[in-house]
């Protein structure tokens, strides 16, 4: 098994990017503003959603210890 030790400010980093990724793909499915409104705004907060996540999810991986069960 392993463990990983997170810290209050990165946890609150990753969920961010996680709101902003559920919001872009929340915004591409509904049906408020026009479509191109809809398709910028959308796409931009899934890549933001998406880019900084990947760095974190690594950062955070890289950290894993085995824990002694």
């Amino acid at each position: 098994m392993f463990t990983t030790e997170i810290h209050l400010p990165e946890l609150a980093l990753l969920a961010g990017t996680r709101g902003a990724l559920g919001a872009g793909v929340g915004l591409l499915l509904s049906d408020r503003l026009s479509k191109e409104q809809r398709r910028n705004i959308g796409w931009t907060l899934v890549a933001v959603g998406v880019l900084t996540t990947i760095p974190l999810a690594a950062m955070l991986f890289g950290r894993r210890r085995r824990s002694d069960a």
